[in-house]
C-alpha cells in the first residue's frame, strides 16, 4: 500500500514545491513508483514536470469535486516512475466549492483510495496556506514533510503548522505524523543558519532530515526547463542533495 505524504508550509518561498517535485523525481530514480499531486492553484508542480498547465481539463479541481476519477486525470511524465495529477488556477474555486460537500475534509482521501495501492509513494504539494485544500491533503496523508528556510520567521510558522497537524490528528486523521523537517536554501557559513539549526535540534531533532538543501543555481534553473534538477544536471549539488533526502524518506516512511 502506497504512503501518502503532504508537503506543507503556510509560508511561501520556502522551497516547498521544489522539494516536492525533486523528492518525487528522486524516489522514481531510486526505483519507486510515484504519483505527484499538484494541490496549489499556482500550478508550479505541474509546470515543474514539463506539463503545460493552461487549458487543462483534467486537474485536481475535477478530482476534488468528483467530476473525474484519479485514474481519468493521472498523466505520465517523461521522468522515470513518475506520474502526476496536475493543477492550474481554476483550482482556486475548489477551495470554496468544498463547502458544498458534507465530507469536504475527506474528498482527497476518498478520491485517492482507488489508486493508492498502485504507487509506492503519493506526494502532495500543498498551497502556502492552512486552508481547506491543505486540510484535505493532511486528512488523506500518512505523513507531512515540512520544508523550511533557515530564518527565525520560519520557526514561528513551524509552530503554527504543528498546531494545525495536531488539530487534524484530533479531528480527521489520527494516523497523521510529521515525517520530517527539511532545511532549504541552507548556507552553512551563515551564523543565522547555524542558530536556526541549533534551535530546531532543541525541539525537533528526531524530525530533522540529516541532508540539508543548499542554494544552487542549477536547482533554480531547472523549473524553467520543466525538469526536476536531476534531469537538468544530475551532477548539480542540488540533484545530489535531493537524491540523499529521497533515500532518507524511503528509509523512514
Amino acid at each position: 500500500m502506497g504512503k501518502i505524504i503532504s508537503f506543507a508550509n503556510q509560508k511561501g518561498g520556502v522551497g516547498k514545491t521544489t522539494s516536492c517535485v525533486n523528492i518525487a523525481a528522486s524516489l522514481g530514480i531510486l526505483g519507486h513508483k510515484v504519483l505527484l499531486i499538484d494541490l496549489d492553484p499556482q500550478g508550479n508542480t505541474t509546470s515543474g514536470v514539463g506539463i503545460f498547465k493552461k487549458g487543462l481539463k483534467a486537474t485536481t479541481k475535477e478530482l476534488l469535486n468528483g467530476e473525474l476519477t484519479a485514474k481519468e486525470i493521472i498523466q505520465e511524465t517523461p521522468y522515470k516512475n513518475l506520474s502526476v495529477i496536475p493543477a492550474n488556477t481554476l483550482l482556486t474555486s475548489a477551495e470554496f466549492e468544498l463547502f458544498d460537500f458534507e465530507d469536504s475534509e475527506f474528498r482527497m482521501k476518498t478520491a485517492l483510495a482507488e489508486v493508492k495501492d498502485e504507487y509506492d509513494y503519493i506526494l502532495i504539494d500543498c498551497p502556502p496556506s492552512l486552508g481547506r485544500l491543505t486540510v484535505n491533503a493532511l486528512t488523506a496523508s500518512d505523513g507531512v514533510i515540512v520544508p523550511m528556510q533557515c530564518e527565525f520567521y520560519a520557526l514561528e510558522g513551524l509552530s503554527q503548522l504543528m498546531i494545525t497537524v495536531q488539530l487534524i490528528k484530533k479531528h480527521y486523521n489520527a494516523d497523521l505524523n510529521v515525517s520530517g523537517i527539511l532545511l532549504t536554501m541552507h548556507n552553512a557559513r551563515l551564523l543565522l543558519s547555524m542558530q536556526v539549526v541549533n534551535e530546531l535540534k532543541k525541539h525537533y531533532e528526531d524530525k530533522l532530515f540529516e541532508t540539508k538543501i543548499s542554494r544552487n543555481v542549477k536547482l533554480s534553473e531547472a523549473p524553467s526547463f520543466g525538469m526536476p534538477v536531476y534531469y537538468h544536471d544530475k551532477n548539480a549539488k542540488g540533484a545530489k542533495e535531493y537524491l540523499e533526502v529521497a533515500k532518507e524518506v524511503a528509509a523512514r516512511i
